[in-house]
């Protein structure tokens, strides 16, 4: 007979430590003060200085101010995707997580209700900026001594991590790292595919300064490709423009965060996803700005710094209002386009052709609106809206009315010009001049149409700039007109 089965003593599951997690740089790849304090700029640029006492009262006093008065979308943050991943694992064990940071407890406790992974949350408070040694008193005080592991990214995590009973890195710093490693066992290591110094120059769009290009456009219609010191001032004025330009895009990025994460392309700008720093941003288009500047005052008529500064100045109104209003978006976006050749021309001192000035401005307005119909068409296909501008779906055919009206007002506007008597005596043969009217027609009709389907998917001047049949008859009509300078019959 057997004898009765004894129930075998086995050992108690060893519950997991609660798993305290940083936000800033950790959770999410920025700084939620960076992003109140750009939110509050940009809205109130007028009570900026406002930030100046606050700041001197200190980070608590600065970051209760900013957070009492900005919204932040924190469903729209540029998250760390492993380190959340990680967390959702971890939370589907029923692990004990808590999000404990030095932003202000209103915004850790956002963020916490939108990812709903959290048991309970730490946060600054209007009397104690939680971070360093307040944070890891206030862990301590929690969880005791080695009695939680904890998530972070930063050397002021150092002292967190020298009571936690794990250290987990979110950081590509090796010495980091190792440092961690010596206050607290290392247990996991994310680290960030994030390149920052590539993030700032991807933030300065140089692919935009294709556009630029325009001031060089005045040596060739004024026939001086040959002298030297009118080359030289060209570019000289081309190096000034794209520093200037980049300075106001990376204004443009930090005003528009909000509307470009929630945008299917621009969520992938720089700042937008959280690959470069946002305080960096704010140090970098001021740099820009006072070099662009350096060299137009230092080697540049006078003339072209004012018409220089025209511009910074236009940019701004746009890029803070203009851009928002229906028709005048368009018609400054002409103009800007326009003055780089109005730049050019004020850079080698010549007399303004009111020809290119009125041809340039009604091409561009043409381009300019292209862009609206190609954006309102996508839209419009997926349901979405243009957030930020001042169009609806019912504006899309009568801006492309528009727009193709004024490709055909350049066109007629450059035949005038062809058939100016200046003109004429500039060409050894201008007659042949008439064959780059049919090549810019066809180019102008051609690009209405793929923004009409919904293939313009980009600004037209770099569309053109890949495109190989734009490619093409730029160089035909380079060399229309060429033949006509060269060729007599």
């Amino acid at each position: 007979m057997s004898s009765p089965s004894r129930e075998t003593d086995l050992p108690a599951p060893v519950e997991p430590l609660p798993l305290v997690v940083d936000l800033d740089g950790t959770l999410i790849n920025g700084d939620l003060l960076h992003e109140s304090a750009t939110r509050f700029i940009v809205s109130s640029p007028r009570s900026v200085l406002r930030l100046i006492p606050w700041t001197l009262d200190g980070p608590a006093r600065l970051k209760s101010e900013l957070a009492a008065r900005v919204d932040i979308d924190v469903a729209a943050l540029p998250y760390n995707g492993d380190v959340l991943t990680w967390l959702q694992d971890e939370a589907t064990t029923g692990r004990e997580l808590a999000l404990v940071s030095a932003s202000h407890e209103s915004l850790v406790d956002a963020v916490a209700d939108h990812l709903g992974l959290f048991s309970s949350t730490l946060g600054t408070t209007a009397e104690s900026n939680l971070r360093s040694e307040r944070k890891a008193k206030a862990l301590v005080d929690r969880y005791g001594h080695r009695g939680y592991e904890y998530v972070g990214n930063h050397r002021h995590d150092l002292e967190v991590w020298g009571d936690a009973a794990a250290a987990h890195v979110v950081s590509g710093s090796d010495r980091l790292a190792h440092e961690a490693g010596t206050r607290s066992p290392l247990g996991r290591r994310f680290i960030p595919q994030r390149a920052p110094l590539r993030g700032l120059a991807r933030s300065m769009r140089p692919h935009q300064w294709l556009k630029n290009l325009l001031v060089l456009v005045p040596v060739g219609t004024a026939q001086l490709l040959l002298d030297v010191d009118a080359v030289t001032a060209a570019l000289l004025a081309f190096v000034a423009f794209c520093l200037v330009a980049s300075s106001v895009y990376v204004l443009n990025d930090l005003a528009d965060l909000d509307n470009d994460r929630h945008h299917p392309k621009k969520r992938n700008r720089p700042f937008a996803a959280g690959d470069a720093s946002l305080l960096h941003g704010w140090m970098l288009w001021p740099l820009l700005l006072l070099l662009g500047f350096g060299v137009s005052v230092a080697l540049l008529p006078w003339a072209f710094t004012g018409i220089l500064a025209s511009y910074f100045a236009i940019t701004v109104a746009y890029t803070f209002v203009l851009k928002r209003l229906g028709i005048v978006d368009v018609v400054t976006l002409a103009a800007l386009y326009t003055v780089r050749v109005i730049a050019g021309i004020a850079a080698i001192s010549v007399r303004p052709s009111m020809w290119l000035l009125t041809f340039s401005l009604f091409l561009f307005l043409s381009l300019a609106l292209i862009k609206r119909v190609s954006e309102l068409t996508r839209a419009r296909e997926d349901g979405s809206v243009a957030k930020g501008r001042g169009y609806i779906h019912q504006d899309l055919e009568l801006l492309s009315s528009y727009g193709v009206s004024s490709s055909v007002a350049s066109a007629v506007i450059f035949a005038l010009y062809l058939d100016d008597s200046t003109t004429q005596q500039l060409y050894a043969t201008p007659e042949l001049l008439w064959g780059a009217l049919p090549i810019l027609l066809t180019w102008l009709m051609r690009a209405w149409l793929l923004a009409h389907r919904g293939q313009m998917n980009e600004d037209p001047i770099l569309f053109a700039a890949r495109d190989r049949w734009s490619i093409a008859a730029a160089a035909a009509i380079v060399l229309v007109f060429t033949a006509a300078k060269v060729v007599t019959l």
